[in-house]
């Protein structure tokens, strides 16, 4: 890998589950690992409630948009984390996958969303540590 790595998060719509762990990545890497997320299908917007989790641990992800995942973005990154796009993902030999088995926040409360968000920086933290 260069010497900054780079990962790209992948989940449908690009709008819960990938904004979260893109924000927690950069949150806890700073500069030191190029962060990407893009979805299949992207949403309108981000999921507020999403938005809303990621703010009370200090998150800023008012300014996030889904973007559609391209061929161009998977080719430019080391790491591709997927999160329930299936099938979509295109795979590119020379990459490293990862899919991780999340709960779609979308549709949920803020407690449950909370889970899933803690469940995503434990799961960027044992990433990180081994980029």
């Amino acid at each position: 890998m260069p010497d900054k790595p780079s990962v790209l998060f992948v989940c449908v719509h690009n709008a819960g589950r990938s904004q979260m762990a893109a924000g927690w990545l950069t949150h806890l890497a700073g500069d030191r690992v190029e962060v990407r997320s893009a979805g299949s299908a992207p949403a309108e917007q981000v999921n507020p409630v999403a938005v809303a989790a990621m703010a009370e641990v200090g998150i800023d992800l008012t300014a996030a948009q889904p973007k559609i995942l391209t061929s161009a973005a998977v080719q430019a990154s080391d790491v591709v984390i997927t999160m329930g796009c299936g099938d979509a993902c295109p795979v590119f030999p020379g990459k490293r996958y990862e899919d991780w088995q999340l709960d779609d926040p979308a549709g949920q409360g803020i407690e449950s969303v909370r889970v899933i968000r803690d469940d995503i920086r434990e799961r960027v933290e044992q990433l990180l540590s081994g980029l």
